[in-house]
């Protein structure tokens, strides 16, 4: 990417995150990047494309995340709810809730690009709660992955009211992950 998509990248991401995709206009990225108009669709060909390029470089950024933080886990029950720790991480940086979330609401096409890229996200993070449940030995993999994306997902939507679910969804994901571990799994993992 050039110096000018990198400038358009960046103010792209901001706005979109904070003010919402469908309320910012490729003239106000091309002012906050300092570029043209024509600069922005050359770089990024559309609109559309320009939301994918922020959610997937996101996206990016949270799966590094996300799997740095399961790999310094050393016991595999405990691996099974690190996207709860990395979420804490993540957070800090990022108050008004999940930019995937609310492109999924801003974007209901299944066709747009964006959305695309937002569901497959969320795809993803269900795919890693099962393959974790799954090496940590859980009873019902499948079942407990898609609970522990309802419950982080949950967590995600209320992020930005005054509560702090993430510590009680934590505690719950834990809870949730000891009772599908086999008495004699959950013998060795103390």
């Amino acid at each position: 990417m050039t110096a000018a998509g990198r400038r358009i990248a960046a103010a792209a991401e901001e706005l979109f995150y904070n003010r919402g995709i469908t309320a910012v206009g490729v003239d106000l990225i091309a002012e906050h990047s300092g570029v043209t108009k024509r600069t922005l669709y050359n770089q990024f060909g559309s609109k559309d494309h320009l939301v994918a390029a922020y959610l997937m470089e996101r996206d990016r950024r949270w799966r590094a995340l996300v799997l740095a933080t399961v790999d310094a886990c050393p016991d595999p029950v405990e691996k099974v709810t690190a996207p709860f720790d990395a979420l804490r991480t993540w957070s800090a940086g990022n108050t008004r809730g999940c930019a995937f979330i609310n492109a999924l609401a801003e974007l209901p096409d299944p066709s747009h690009p964006a959305h695309r890229t937002a569901a497959d996200q969320k795809l993803w993070l269900r795919a890693l709660f099962e393959e974790l449940a799954t090496a940590a030995g859980c009873q019902e993999p499948a079942t407990l992955a898609t609970r522990l994306l309802v419950l982080h997902e949950g967590t995600l939507a209320t992020q930005p009211l005054p509560l702090d679910t993430l510590s009680g969804s934590a505690d719950l994901a834990r809870a949730l992950v000891r009772a599908g571990v086999p008495d004699t799994r959950r013998a060795t993992s103390r």
